[in-house]
C-alpha cells in the first residue's frame, strides 16, 4: 500500500482554482522548504493553488529531514529503484489533490528540487495522463538500471513539456547532468528547455524563479505580462 502524502499548501490567490503545482522538495527537506515559492509566483498564475507534499519517509542522514528515497551513493542503481518505489505515493496523492479541485492533469505541473526533480521527471513522464509541464530545479533525469529498460515509457504518445535549470557550480549535481537529461530527453522526443545559472551552487536563484514562473504561465496557456516575484 502506498503512503500517504501530504505537506503545506497555498490557496489560489483568485480564490478560484484553476491548476495545481506541486512541489517536490529535494534530499532532507520537506515541503516547508518550497512552497514559499508559490508566495513569488502567485501574481504571474492568480488561478494556481500550490501543494508540497512531505516525502514518505525520514532521512536518517538529516535529523528532521524527509526523503523520497535513500541515497547512499554506493548502490549505482539505487535511484532508478528509488523513483520506481516512490511514484506510487506520489501518483495516489496528484490524484487525489486534482480530484479536491476538481481538474485533470492538463491543469497540473510538477516542481521538483533535487531528489524531487528525479522523481518529478520519472512520475510525470509517466502520468496515464499528460500533465502540463515539469519544472526541475538542480536535479537530474533517473537513468535505468538494466539497459533493457527504459529512462521513458515506450507506450507513451505524447508527453508534457520540460524545463530544467541548474547551476553552473553546484557541488551536489554537476551541471552536466543538465546537458546529459536534456539530451536523453531530446532524443526521447521529449520537448526540453534548460537554463544554466551562471555561479550558482544547488540552489534556486532569482533569475531561475522567473524563468520558471514564466514557463509555467506558457504551460498553461496564461498571458505572459507579469514578472515572477
Amino acid at each position: 500500500m502506498a503512503a500517504t502524502l501530504d505537506g503545506p499548501r497555498l490557496a489560489a490567490k483568485s480564490q478560484k482554482t484553476d491548476q495545481l503545482i506541486v512541489f517536490l522538495h529535494g534530499y532532507g527537506a520537506n515541503g516547508n522548504d518550497l512552497i514559499a515559492i508559490g508566495q513569488q509566483w502567485r501574481s504571474l498564475l492568480p488561478g494556481a493553488a500550490f501543494v508540497a507534499p512531505n516525502a514518505p519517509e525520514p532521512c536518517g542522514q538529516i535529523p528532521g529531514g524527509r526523503q523520497w528515497f535513500r541515497l547512499t551513493m554506493r548502490d549505482p542503481g539505487e535511484r532508478w529503484a528509488g523513483v520506481n518505489k516512490a511514484r506510487p505515493a506520489l501518483d495516489a496523492f496528484l490524484d487525489a489533490e486534482l480530484d479536491r479541485h476538481g481538474l485533470d492533469d492538463s491543469k497540473l505541473a510538477l516542481v521538483g528540487f533535487s531528489q524531487g526533480t528525479m522523481l518529478a521527471l520519472h512520475a510525470g513522464l509517466r502520468r496515464p495522463r499528460v500533465p502540463a509541464g515539469i519544472l526541475g530545479f538542480s536535479g537530474e533525469l533517473v537513468a535505468p538500471e538494466r539497459h533493457d529498460q527504459t529512462v521513458t515509457p515506450k507506450t507513451a504518445a505524447k508527453f508534457p513539456p520540460v524545463f530544467l535549470i541548474h547551476g553552473s557550480e553546484d557541488e551536489v549535481i554537476p551541471a552536466e547532468a543538465l546537458f546529459l537529461s536534456s539530451a536523453e530527453l531530446a532524443q526521447a522526443g521529449i520537448p526540453c528547455q534548460w537554463h544554466l545559472s551562471v555561479g550558482l551552487g544547488h540552489g534556486i536563484d532569482s533569475e531561475g524563479l522567473i524563468h520558471g514562473g514564466l514557463f509555467l504561465a506558457k504551460c498553461f496557456g496564461l498571458k505572459q505580462n507579469r514578472t515572477a516575484g
